[in-house]
């Protein structure tokens, strides 16, 4: 093949696990050498090359580990360069099998006799293992006690799972809980278990067949669920055998298919549907060592199926839904972790912490910020040690010395105080600022825009909670220029776990004291004669009851008032179930949401004509959906009025109420009506998964302008 042959075919077939950024042609002169040869890379700084991600089992490597005859039968760690762990077993660039948790497996004769054939697939697969000379399976009791070894492992885990029981499986990124789907009774005792009441739970299904059998399935969602980065992917239930109780009043199912050659075996074995969710106790990392999950595990899981390949980071199931045709993922982890997103004129050495919620870790180098994965809430001692050690593995992973730590505004939050600790320079970027760059560097797109970043909860610079905001960036400063409309949240932030405060604050702001009287609404019915004497006193004084501009506690309040959720299980259930009530409605006129000017300029959008409609819709004897689907429509033509108001052509969308995927389309399409450029996630989660990547670029681009 020529040189030229080779740049086409790089450029236009490449492999299917290769992701093509750019390519650079520089002519040199020959040297006469013949023949092609890898050799061992230098121990050298400045590491720029990109990261290898996990990824699934290929199809030649499913086709050998079901074939009788072949050496790597039923073996469930074969891989080769096209699939197998990456990210998740590597101890430091570059990229070799010394810096790799398979240095401990030393290969047998006829491994290295593929590692080193240039014309085999096995070639430099630096994690290359067979049953002779890789890691082996083992099944333990809740004990730690083992039972069984290799196939016979394997067998007695399926048996398991057929009987109704909790089995804890190690797999490419940390382990999973895994039980039967169809079995209400086993779901039922995870979720008591793990003490998780209703946040729904994953599902892998054996094969697309299964998963058409209770899930609608699009083409581009077929796509995502066999990339072979293979995410979780959100699809819309069908009906099919799965339990109710996997996703309580969820029409949604997280869907994804085998990526593993263990689960692969398992799944071939078992052939219906099974619940696998994270490895730990809520709201704590997910368990990767064998040993700690005996330990933390042990009264959640029946039975263990673990190996001796180690993880040396934990690495989440991504997740990804469809929105506007395409891709947006929801969490960054296995397969999508890490993800570097170019830049122009960024310093490297820029450490940037994230929030406090849904949080993950960016560092900047070589014009590009490199976003970690999905760390999680840091609301337990574990997860924020998990934070720490994920800073200190991304600076350590592509040999950066920070020399600038970027965080949140917010005073307690516990990314801030890690910031600190670093021992270099902080600076702090607002919340909703950060959201906005986020998408514009994501889409590649350098200001001025106009940015929509809507979510629950972020610290205001005005002593109030921001959450409702629209913010015009220029390239080395922004401005506030629209909200929404102000409302008290009685009791801070237990408003955030309790819908029906955020909806007597609404109400309160509208109709004054008069609000606590209105039993005839879900919202009122909900509390007794003495939680609203204590709240109408707050309300009244105005203890206690910060101000917001908050949609995501907008949406909360609708959805209790229309009785939908007055407490949430998880954080956002009110919002998404106010999502999911409209269901597939269209055409129905939308509310009301005037914008009007305040006394300092700032246009303000005004949530009482749609909050006086949907009450005298709900009296009236009218249905959620009608409502929500009305909410909903009022709410886009809101961003496209301050649009217009604005002037800006270039329209970001960020924040976690754009994970609403009516809310999301919606607007992409009346922008895009009036002659806006929507711009919105896909690479990057909206939600608060994307704040470090914001907080690193708007750091990045004050620093060069100053």
């Amino acid at each position: 093949m020529s040189i030229d042959a080779l740049v086409d075919a790089i450029r236009l077939r490449p492999p299917v696990s290769a992701r093509v950024e750019g390519i650079e042609i520089e002519r040199g002169i020959p040297t006469g050498e013949s023949g092609f040869s890898i050799r061992m890379s230098d121990d050298v700084g400045g590491r720029t090359a990109g990261v290898p991600v996990d990824l699934a089992t290929c199809p030649d490597c499913l086709a050998e580990v079901f074939d009788p005859l072949n050496r790597r039968y039923h073996y469930p760690f074969i891989n080769c360069t096209q699939c197998g762990p990456r990210f998740s077993i590597i101890t430091g660039m570059p990229y070799d099998r010394a810096r790799t948790a398979m240095v401990g497996f030393p290969m047998c004769l006829d491994c290295q006799a593929e590692y080193d054939d240039p014309g085999d697939r096995r070639f430099h697969a630096e994690p290359n293992a067979c049953p002779a000379c890789g890691p082996r399976l083992a099944v333990w009791d809740r004990d730690g006690h083992p039972l069984d070894t290799d196939e016979a492992a394997l067998a007695t885990a399926a048996d398991a799972l057929r009987d109704g029981r909790i089995v804890a499986v190690k797999g490419v990124g940390g382990f999973h809980l895994m039980c039967d789907s169809r079995n209400g009774d086993a779901v039922d005792d995870l979720r008591h278990r793990k003490r998780r009441e209703a946040k729904p739970f994953a599902v892998m299904f054996p094969s697309l067949a299964t998963v058409r059998a209770s899930c609608r399935l699009s083409q581009t969602e077929e796509t995502l669920l066999t990339d072979s980065r293979r995410p979780i992917v959100l699809l819309t239930r069908t009906g099919g055998p799965i339990a109710e109780a996997v996703a309580p009043g969820n029409p949604r199912i997280g869907a994804m298919l085998p990526y593993a050659p263990l689960h692969h075996l398992l799944m071939r074995d078992l052939g219906f549907p099974i619940v696998a969710t994270s490895g730990n106790v809520s709201d704590e990392p997910i368990v990767t060592d064998e040993h700690e999950a005996v330990e933390r595990l042990a009264g959640i899981a029946d039975l263990f199926l673990v190996h001796d390949r180690p993880i040396v980071r934990p690495l989440d199931d991504s997740v990804v839904q469809v929105v506007a045709g395409a891709g947006q993922v929801l969490r960054l982890g296995r397969g999508h972790a890490p993800a570097r997103i170019a830049v122009d004129g960024v310093e490297e050495g820029i450490v940037a912490v994230g929030g406090h919620l849904k949080t993950a870790v960016a560092v900047t180098q070589d014009n590009s910020v490199v976003v970690g994965s999905h760390v999680g809430d840091l609301d337990t001692v574990a997860s924020r040690a998990a934070h720490t050690a994920a800073l200190a593995d991304l600076t350590r992973f592509h040999a950066i010395a920070p020399r600038l730590a970027v965080r949140d505004l917010h005073p307690d939050y516990a990314s801030r105080r890690a910031a600190e600790t670093l021992g270099v320079d902080t600076v702090a970027v607002q919340h909703h600022l950060a959201h906005v760059v986020a998408c514009l560097a994501e889409n590649g797109v350098a200001p001025p825009a106009l940015g929509v970043a809507w979510d629950g909860t972020g610290y205001g610079d005005d002593g109030t909670i921001w959450g409702g905001e629209f913010i015009l960036v220029k390239r080395d400063s922004w401005r506030r220029v629209g909200r929404l409309r102000h409302f008290p949240l009685p009791g801070s932030e237990a408003a955030v776990r309790e819908p029906r405060r955020a909806a007597l604050g609404l109400l309160f702001e509208a109709f004054g004291e008069e609000a606590v009287t209105m039993t005839d609404l879900p919202t009122v019915a909900a509390f007794d004669v003495a939680e609203r004497g204590v709240i109408g006193r707050m309300l009244t004084r105005g203890v206690n009851a910060p101000l917001t501009s908050s949609v995501g506690r907008l949406l909360d309040a609708f959805a209790s008032l229309c009785g939908l959720r007055q407490v949430n299980g998880y954080e956002g259930q009110a919002a998404c179930e106010l999502e999911w009530a409209a269901g597939e409605r269209a055409g129905g006129a939308p509310y009301d949401f005037p914008v009007s000017d305040d006394a300092e300029g700032m246009l303000v959008v005004d949530w009482q004509p749609a909050l006086e409609a949907a009450l005298a819709e709900l009296r009236a004897g009218g249905a959620s959906d009608v409502v929500s689907e009305a909410v909903h429509g009022g709410l886009i033509a809101a961003i496209v009025k301050v649009a217009a108001r604005v002037g800006e052509n270039r329209v970001a969308l960020s924040g976690g109420c754009f994970q609403n995927v009516r809310l999301t389309e919606g607007a992409v399409a009346g922008l895009r009506e009036t002659g806006f450029t929507p711009l919105w996630h896909r690479r990057i989660p909206p939600n608060d998964g994307g704040l470090a990547l914001g907080q690193a670029v708007w750091a990045g681009m004050t620093e060069t302008a100053s």
